[in-house]
């Protein structure tokens, strides 16, 4: 089966998808409303190494349509999917949300 990903932050970057997935990831850009970026800092070591970054950005929900989180879109598989909330730290949930393109796609956003 085949999923949507909505990434704002370093599932963006080429080594962490070439890490995680053993492949660079093919996406297209999206908007989503009702969201805002914080900074979240890692301490876990293994994020820490694929990512190379002490702070990650991370969605808390709104509800304000005016605020907006711009990122891509990716199509993964199930097993990526698996690996892309193995990469995720606890901090972290997965949620569907609808985008600005109609479309519906997972993100991992503050569980706060």
């Amino acid at each position: 089966m085949k999923h949507l990903l909505f990434s704002y932050g370093t599932l963006q970057l080429e080594k962490v998808q070439l890490e995680s997935f053993d492949r660079l990831l093919n996406g297209y850009p999206d908007t989503l409303r009702g969201y805002t970026l914080e900074q979240l800092e890692i301490t876990d070591q293994e994020v820490l190494a694929k990512s190379k970054k002490q702070y990650h950005p991370i969605a808390v929900k709104t509800g304000n349509t005016d605020d907006i989180v711009e990122g891509m879109v990716f199509e993964i598989t199930d097993e990526e999917l698996q690996q892309a909330d193995a990469y995720e730290v606890d901090d972290y949930q997965r949620v569907s949300e609808e985008f600005e393109s109609g479309k519906k796609a997972w993100i991992y956003v503050s569980k706060l």
